[in-house]
């Protein structure tokens, strides 16, 4: 079957044409539910899951297997989730169930690219869902980013939630006094707490030994979150910034000056709930904190107006030492009426021996695919992957997108799951319309995916080698009264899910 071209009608809709196929009827379509349909998911985070999920319901027939290239699922949950909150963790349940499920397999060790091909996935499955999220970091691009002691915010979290791919980060904690989080989103706010909290409250959670170990011995007591815009547009969440603004032993600055409100911000308060209560709560957190002076306490300062344009070394000429900082004010960008921040030409320096920035996730781009490298996504149309931005685009047939690579990384846990709700209506959409009848035979889906990693002598661990890494690293918690000790390095991993 050919692909879909997309035509543009009035005032830029998109019409999509689907051609049934050779013998296609409404009676074949109305069976379409039941018939066999190989489904491969790329990614097993939130987004996977949730897609897995709405398939294995909305269509009656649909084998879905997994594939992630961690040898433990649930992606962002594990590995993103902020180790003191575990509440938010507690939706591996409802993936676990999924995942028990007869027509559901996880193949975890399997990299897209390096393991198996989009080709070969294309070639061995009816559907194909690109959920593998963002493993990478937008780039300030200003002089200096390259000194030591300056990290994304994703490896600090990484680091500290026991992923393979950072256990040897090692930040350096222990040589300063001060620290730099660049960016006011719950990410920064996540980073910045786990900076500040109390290591004794640190230890009941599942955070890994050696961060736990690194954090003990810090000598951090000041950390400060810098922000391009004010208060008004502070990106995070109201639950988040109370949670910060509550920590034990933690004295909060914010300058009055700041908190002074434009009719342009007055109106934005008015139009955001979100945005009304994040303001009232830095407002208040101004006032309560405002002449408490004990020396004991470790301080959070919430930096409004300022955007870094360089990093200056320390006196070894190899390590950060300050962050230099341009003062910002606000204007209207002139298109949706949205307060953007432009440089006043004043500079200051901040001086500090750790940065995080916390500037957003970035998506990697997948060979033979577009990529919209500004915005991190492949292009697409209500998840229906697409072969480029433009007006003569086409439609990939059977290959889809959900998640950070679909929107960009933006939203909490369950935005996947409204976001996979739209890419499974569009399939089991593409489905009754015949996009999947009478398929090439070739396409054994699970069977094909098993011969291909058996002939390249892939070591993939299915669901019940991750449920046997589950239960050490549980039985080994419970010796530190904590949920769970994570294992930490590829090896180990391996080795405990065999």
């Amino acid at each position: 079957m050919g692909r879909v071209r997309l035509l543009h009608h009035g005032a830029r809709r998109l019409l999509l044409l689907f051609p049934p196929p050779r013998g296609f009827s409404s009676s074949t379509a109305a069976a379409s539910s039941r018939d066999p349909l190989h489904v491969c998911v790329v990614g097993s985070g939130p987004a996977g899951f949730y897609t897995a999920d709405k398939m294995l319901k909305g269509h009656e027939g649909a084998q879905v297997d997994i594939i992630d290239r961690l040898p433990t699922p649930f992606g962002l949950v594990r590995s993103g989730v902020a180790p003191d909150h575990p509440e938010t963790k507690i939706v591996v349940n409802q993936f676990s169930r999924v995942a028990a499920n007869g027509r559901c397999s996880f193949y975890g060790n399997v990299t897209l690219g390096r393991d198996v091909s989009l080709s070969e996935l294309q070639k061995t499955y009816d559907v194909v869902v690109l959920a593998y999220g963002a493993e990478s970091d937008r780039s300030l691009g200003i002089p200096g980013e390259d000194l030591r002691g300056i990290h994304s915010a994703r490896e600090f979290v990484w680091w500290y939630n026991g992923h393979p791919d950072m256990c040897n980060l090692a930040p350096d904690l222990q040589s300063t006094d001060s620290a730099v989080v660049l960016g006011q989103g719950n990410v920064a706010l996540d980073v910045a707490r786990i900076l500040l909290r109390c290591t004794s409250e640190l230890a009941a959670t599942d955070i890994s030994d050696y961060a736990l170990d690194a954090l003990r011995g810090s000598t951090i007591r000041k950390v400060y979150l810098v922000g391009r815009r004010g208060p008004v547009q502070a990106a995070c969440t109201a639950k988040e910034l109370r949670e910060i603004l509550g920590l034990k032993n933690v004295r909060v600055f914010i300058k009055e000056a700041d908190l002074v409100t434009s009719p342009a911000d007055e109106e934005e308060i008015r139009n955001s709930r979100i945005q009304r209560r994040v303001y009232e709560l830095l407002s208040k957190a101004a006032i309560e904190h405002k002449g408490n002076n004990n020396n004991d306490q470790k301080e959070l300062h919430f930096v409004f107006f300022r955007r870094p344009t360089r990093f200056l070394p320390s006196e070894d000429g190899l390590t950060v030492g300050a962050v230099q900082l341009e003062k910002t004010c606000l204007k209207d960008d002139g298109v949706g009426g949205k307060q953007v921040a432009v440089g006043a030409g004043e500079f200051e320096d901040l001086k500090c021996g750790l940065v995080l920035k916390s500037i957003g996730y970035k998506s990697l781009p997948v060979e033979g695919l577009p990529f919209d490298k500004y915005r991190g996504v492949i292009p697409n149309l209500k998840g229906r992957v697409l072969s480029s931005e433009s007006e003569s685009a086409t439609v990939e047939p059977g290959l889809y997108v959900v998640g950070w690579l679909k929107r960009g990384p933006t939203g909490i846990v369950a935005t996947n799951l409204h976001c996979a709700e739209e890419t499974v209506a569009s399939i089991l959409e593409d489905g009754k319309k015949g996009w999947f009848m009478g398929s090439d035979p070739k396409k054994q889906g699970r069977r094909g995916l098993l011969e291909i990693l058996e002939q390249k002598n892939i070591r993939f661990v299915p669901f019940d080698g991750w449920e046997k890494i589950d239960s050490k690293e549980k039985v080994a918690g419970e010796l530190k009264n904590k949920p769970r000790e994570k294992i930490t390095t590829w090896n180990e991993l391996l080795m405990a899910a065999n």
